[in-house]
């Protein structure tokens, strides 16, 4: 026997489809938004996702919730007991690297258990209280979020939201009200039920749009601070990779080019000053033959000023031998202390330790590192987005000028940057090979920097055998590597040579974002140079690495240009907003405002004398034209005969019409304007007709005995050929028509 057919449910009412779907896309971008934070561990980064697409293509199936009440119950229970398991060890595991491990698996662990309970409760949801705390639960989700992430997707995910929440809760009002009503429930699909989902959808979009607004608006106004209490959590950034601060040659494999962004920075004036500025991270001093390093040592701790700048010393250059150069950085969480700067940097500005170590804990006063190479390091680390201004001496020295170098260098450069392990052989005989032609140091350097830029191929792929000497490796066997073999290349033979030199870790200029107006450095920017001394000038830059063969152009790298300058704009006027951006904000509007009135009174003074002078001109023209006069003329008749022809055309031929029947009977229309030319007779001396009296009312009205028989005679005449059609002589009325027009101007005055 044939099983029994599944029962089809029937269909929702329009309001209640609305309601689940929207309700769904709530929850569903509130978890969404927690995952993509990244966050969350591989679990729980996987499972959400699946169980939201599952549950919408039940709800697209049109079938009923999956758990019941007690079942979900028990499972929430149940989880309960999880908790602690998962507050202890699950989560705690994930927090190790953070800076308040407790704090950060507590979080972790109360996301999964708010994740949990979200999923349960929408696989059960049934009654309008279920629903109500399900969006309470989507809500909590974005606050979840806002904890974990500041990224630029986040305003996505909140626009998203807003829309959704406002048509959600719509919903809900309108599915409560409706219950218990006597009218039917609409149709889901029908024309009624469209057009209602379409006029909820347009409220959406238009309600979340202005609270978006008007909370842009409050958002830049409200009075900033630099720390909250949401910034003692101090969760755990995403450290991004790329740079050490130590370098070891001899790894084998091939390197992996990272595209995240490290630093973005804007330059103050022409940007075209900073394309050749490698921002300098760490200087290593010491080589034994694979790793280069710099030893521990007592660093000066540079404080703030008043104004907030740290000094680090002069340039060393005398004025003519080079341009200032003002920068505005902004760093990404970074796996080093380190603070990169433009070479010569001179005073630094930020924010580096004004933040909040612990919970109900004193703000920390920041501070900076500096050693005796000149690197700058971060106090409290770089575990979150840092904003901070430099202004450099950038050298633009002729090699005219360092060719007349002196080479007696002093003793702490020579004990410092001199130093050298036991090397192969014929790294000495080929520095000594290349420079055998060169008359002073500058012309050693630059020659050993064309030769490796020349003879040698850049390459990320180091696979194969490990090598004993990898230094030696590269320049006699390989002949190719990337830029830490070229730039240990260079410094080891500069030193064999005699000319201290000194390898710099950093980061190249990037890619200039002409969207954004500032330069994009990212990960596989990460590079290695030279830095040779000359006295009396200090540390010259110098780059023996060929350049990669990188291209970017096409529409999808004009979109991401576009796109990382919104992450910008994000970063610099949405995370780091704060008072300083106020006053800045606040006095580009008043110069905006300012230029813009005085902009438009010039304006309207340019048109104002352009005016004046035009009529000037016309009126000169004018006077000397003897045509001029009977233009006027002809001007003015066409211009009263446009504005008042009709009626004066029509009162015109009504006259002439009269005035040619001089026998004859009345006709209604000659007998209505001889009743018209009466009234405006009247009028003249102050009786005036009402429109709501009769002729009969308004002739009452008169009071004057010479006037009240032949106004009413002729009123008579006229209401006689007007409306009874019975004829009457024309020159009767037109008789006394003159009669009342010779009594008015026999009256000295007008009636009271």
């Amino acid at each position: 026997m044939a099983s029994a057919a599944r029962p089809i449910p029937p269909p929702l009412p329009a309001v209640q489809r609305y309601f689940e779907v929207s309700l769904y896309l709530l929850v569903a971008t509130g978890v969404l938004a927690i995952v993509s934070t990244g966050k969350l561990d591989l679990f729980s980064t996987l499972i959400p996702p699946i169980a939201l697409a599952y549950k919408g293509w039940r709800i697209h199936r049109g079938r009923g919730p999956e758990l019941s009440p007690r079942v979900a119950t028990w499972l929430v229970l149940a989880y309960f007991l999880f908790f602690p398991l998962d507050l202890w060890v699950l989560s705690r595991g994930l927090s190790d690297g953070a800076p308040n491990p407790p704090l950060y698996a507590a979080l972790l662990s109360a996301i999964h258990l708010m994740i949990f309970a979200t999923l349960i409760r929408l696989y059960s949801a049934r009654s309008n209280h279920d629903y109500a705390f399900l969006a309470v639960l989507a809500v909590a989700s974005m606050l979840a979020s806002a904890i974990l992430t500041v990224e630029t997707g986040f305003l996505v995910a909140l626009a998203i939201f807003l829309v959704l929440s406002v048509s959600t809760f719509v919903a809900l009002e309108m599915r409560r009200s409706a219950a218990g009503a006597v009218a039917p429930p609409m149709e889901a699909h029908s024309p009624m039920a469209q057009q209602l989902i379409r006029a909820l959808g347009i409220t959406s979009i238009l309600v979340a749009a202005s609270v978006l607004a008007a909370g842009v608006v409050i958002f830049f106004l409200i009075p900033r601070f630099t720390t909250g209490y949401l910034s003692a959590l101090n969760l755990q950034p995403s450290l991004m990779t790329g740079f050490s601060d130590n370098v070891t040659l001899g790894e084998i494999g091939e390197i992996k080019k990272n595209t995240a962004v490290v630093l973005r920075i804007r330059v103050d004036g022409n940007p075209a000053q900073a394309q050749d500025v490698h921002w300098r991270g760490i200087v290593l001093t010491n080589f034994d033959g694979t790793r280069w390093f710099t030893p521990a040592q007592d660093n000066i701790v540079l404080m703030p000023s008043y104004e907030g700048n740290y000094w680090l010393g002069a340039s060393g250059l005398p004025r003519g031998n080079f341009y200032q150069l003002h920068y505005t950085v902004l760093m990404e969480p970074i796996a080093t202390d380190a603070i990169f700067l433009a070479p010569r940097t001179q005073i630094v500005s930020g924010k580096f330790g004004e933040e909040v170590s612990r919970l109900n804990a004193p703000p920390r006063r920041g501070y900076l590192l500096l050693d005796k190479t000149g690197s700058l390091f971060n106090s409290v680390h770089n575990n979150t987005k840092i904003r901070y201004e430099g202004t450099a001496h950038l050298p633009m020295i002729p090699p005219a000028e360092l060719r007349k170098a002196s080479s007696e260098y002093p003793d702490a450069i020579r004990d410092t940057y001199l130093q050298l392990p036991a090397l192969d052989p014929r790294i000495p005989a080929l520095a000594d090979k290349i420079t055998a032609g060169a008359q002073n140091e500058y012309d050693k350097a630059a020659n050993i920097e064309a030769y490796l830029i020349a003879h040698y191929a850049y390459t990320l792929d180091l696979s194969g055998p490990r090598a004993q000497d990898p230094l030696a490796n590269f320049l006699f066997v390989r002949r190719s590597g990337h830029c830490e073999y070229f730039a240990s290349a260079m410094v080891v033979m500069l030193r064999a040579e005699g000319i201290p030199a000194r390898y710099i870790t950093g980061f190249l200029p990037g890619e200039y974002n002409d969207v954004g107006g500032d330069y994009i450095v990212r990960e596989s920017d990460a590079h290695a140079w030279v830095e040779a001394y000359f006295p009396g000038y200090g540390w010259m830059t110098f780059d023996p690495t060929p350049p990669g063969n990188d291209l970017h152009d096409g529409l999808f790298k004009r979109i991401a240009l576009y796109w990382d300058w919104f992450q910008f704009t994000w970063a610099e006027w949405v995370v780091n907003y704060d008072f300083s951006h106020q006053l800045t904000l606040g006095q580009n509007l008043q110069k905006s405002s300012r230029s813009w009135s005085e902009r438009a009174r010039d304006i309207y003074r340019q048109k104002k004398e352009a005016a004046m002078r035009y009529l000037l001109g016309l009126d000169r023209r004018i006077e000397a034209s003897s045509l001029s006069l009977p233009s006027v003329l002809v001007f003015l008749v066409l211009l009263l005969l446009f504005l008042r022809g009709r009626t004066m055309i029509r009162y015109g031929i009504a006259r002439w019409r009269l005035r040619a029947r001089r026998g004859g009977n009345l006709t209604a229309s000659l007998a209505a304007l001889e009743y018209t030319e009466m009234l405006r007779l009247l009028e003249q001396r102050g009786w005036k007709k009402s429109p709501s009296q009769t002729p009969l009312e308004f002739m009452s009205t008169i009071p004057v005995a010479d006037l009240s028989a032949p106004i009413s005679q002729l009123t008579e005449l006229y209401q006689s050929a007007r409306f009874g059609n019975h004829p009457a002589p024309i020159e009767q009325m037109s008789s006394l028509l003159r009669s009342i027009r010779d009594s008015l101007r026999s009256r000295k005055s007008s009636p009271r």
